[in-house]
């Protein structure tokens, strides 16, 4: 077995590789990097890292953006608000997706609660200039049939989508296509760009959208075409990996990704295309869940994140 410091030279090694094979920037792939807000999300890539510190981590390494984290900012004063947003501001930094704190897939209780503290949560996340939350949907259930689970989260997801929007706040809604989770329990659940857009056609609110991820995009079969068809209004934020090599399809593990372009197994030209091609202008993340990444420090993670992400945008042209 390699040392741990083998396995951090490795990974650093095979980035550094796979970028230098993706070419150099050009004027359009610039425009299109401006455009898209390359955002720092820190739990995502092993980063351990308070609101602030998450703040100055993204200004030092050069991401456009930083993940807001809900809890804290759902516990400020006004005062300190605004004092959160200047920081951003004065650092060139704009919030990417706060995360979404109702937990809508537990029991009735659990869900009531949530529910009943979004308004001042909600209002919380304005006043620091956050502007979007997202959540995931399971792509299968131990108990509820496809229909029945679909009617539980309609109902479930349209109160706290009008809450936001009294808010000012849009929702965006993952969908997850890792096939290895859809067989894992007894039924099966919406896992594909179509059924989280018939969901959202059935929460009825015009603030909800798609998280899209390059990861469950291509394990879900979904296309460039199917990215093309939406407009930019309907993205509200956008995950960005790679899968490993040597391993089928229907055998990958969700929570053993790659940083984009670092593999080049799925498709990131077209599935960035796509996107850019609709005019989207927000918050891309990287989200790999790469036990090699996790292993660095939060300076050496932060780092080799930012490049990866450059490398996939500058691709582009």
């Amino acid at each position: 077995m390699k040392s741990e410091p083998e396995n951090r030279r490795a990974f650093l090694t095979r980035l550094a590789v796979a970028a230098a094979g993706l070419g150099v920037a050009s004027p359009l792939a610039a425009d299109r990097l401006r455009a898209m807000k390359l955002c720092l999300v820190g739990g995502s890539i092993g980063v351990r890292a308070d609101q602030r510190e998450a703040i100055d981590l993204a200004a030092r390494h050069g991401f456009d953006a930083v993940e807001p984290q809900t809890g804290y900012v759902a516990r400020l004063e006004p005062a300190a608000l605004e004092e959160l947003q200047a920081e951003l501001a004065a650092r060139q930094l704009v919030w990417g997706q706060a995360g979404f704190p109702v937990d809508f897939r537990g029991s009735d209780s659990d869900f009531e609660q949530g529910l009943a503290a979004l308004p001042k949560t909600a209002a919380n996340l304005k006043a620091a200039g956050v502007d979007r939350v997202g959540t995931w949907l399971s792509p299968s259930h131990p108990n509820l049939p496809y229909v029945r689970n679909f009617r539980l989260h309609a109902t479930r997801l349209r109160p706290a989508a009008r809450i936001l929007a009294d808010h000012g706040l849009r929702l965006g809604l993952e969908y997850v296509g890792t096939h290895t989770l859809l067989v894992a329990r007894r039924y099966p659940f919406i896992h594909t760009l179509a059924e989280t857009l018939d969901l959202i056609g059935e929460i009825g609110t015009d603030n909800v959208g798609i998280v899209a991820d390059s990861w469950h995009w291509w394990q879900a079969g979904d296309s460039a075409a199917d990215l093309r068809a939406l407009r930019a209004e309907q993205v509200v934020s956008v995950d960005l990996n790679d899968a490993p090599t040597g391993r089928a399809k229907n055998e990958q593990r969700d929570g053993e990704r790659e940083l984009p372009a670092t593999t080049g197994v799925i498709d990131l030209r077209g599935f960035l295309g796509a996107l850019s091609a609709i005019g989207f202008d927000g918050p891309i993340r990287a989200e790999p869940f790469n036990r090699a990444l996790n292993e660095l420090d939060n300076e050496a993670a932060c780092a080799a994140t930012i490049t990866a992400l450059r490398r996939a945008m500058e691709a582009l042209g």
